[in-house]
Parts: C-alpha cells; sequence; structure tokens
C-alpha cells in the first residue's frame, strides 16, 4: 500500500468526461451508502459504501478495500463516485494508496449527474441534493 498517495493525487473528472469513460468501458463504482443507491443510481453501477449512518454519525467502512478488491481488480478502470464527491475523492485516495491504478474520481458526485439530466427520470434532483449528510 503506497501510503503516500493522497486526494492531491486523485484525477477528478466532470459528469461530462465520466459519461464518455463509461461509454468506453470504465465501470461505475458508487460509493454512496445503501440507501441512498437504493433511491436511484448510474446504470450497472457496483455500490460498496465508503462510510455508513450509524447512531455515533458517520463512520468509514473497515471493509472498503477488501470488498472493491473482492469486485475489482488493481488494473480496472473506474470512476468512483458518491452524491456530491466529498467521500468519492478520499475512496478514491484509497484506493489509489492500495495500488489501484485507474481510478477517477467524479466531481459533483451523483448530483450533478442528476442536474446533466443522465439520470433520466430516475430520481428527484432536490431530494438527492437533501440526502447528502456525509460532507466533511
Amino acid at each position: 500500500m503506497d501510503a503516500s498517495k493522497s486526494v492531491e493525487d486523485v484525477v477528478t473528472v466532470d459528469v461530462h468526461a465520466a459519461k464518455e469513460l463509461l461509454n468506453s468501458g470504465h465501470g461505475y463504482l458508487d460509493v454512496r451508502t445503501n440507501e441512498e443507491f437504493s433511491k436511484s443510481h448510474v446504470e450497472n453501477a457496483l455500490n460498496i459504501p465508503y462510510m455508513f449512518k450509524t447512531q455515533e454519525g458517520k463512520v468509514e467502512n473497515p471493509e472498503f478495500l477488501a470488498q472493491v478488491s473482492a469486485l475489482c481488480d488493481k488494473e480496472d478502470s473506474l470512476v468512483v463516485a458518491c452524491n456530491s464527491g466529498g467521500r468519492s475523492l478520499k475512496a478514491s485516495a484509497e484506493l489509489l494508496a492500495a495500488g489501484y491504478k485507474n481510478v477517477k474520481n467524479m466531481a459533483g458526485g451523483y448530483s450533478a449527474w442528476v442536474d446533466s439530466g443522465f439520470a433520466g427520470d430516475a430520481a428527484p434532483a432536490e431530494e438527492l441534493k437533501t440526502a447528502c449528510k456525509f460532507r466533511r
């Protein structure tokens, strides 16, 4: 694990570039909670929460890297997203530090995806924006 990797090392792309990457074969790793994911998500997305809601507040998923490695190879090309971009930035940095080589963070998260009209009628945009409680 390369502990020297940080959020400054993460390549962040806008939703239009992310959509092009997905169309060219990148996978979409949605790091929102299961509850957020179940409301609406990008087609064919993998959902592995980076954080969980608990009665004590938000906590990082201690099994995040193990869960990702069970489904993705370190050579896989991934677009990582959450609801607004904060969790996915941290998750992307953690993936890079663990040796994943082709990771891109999607700026603005799923809210920006919805705002760009890419979700169609899948979910009301305002509900998604108010659902984001994990900004640090």
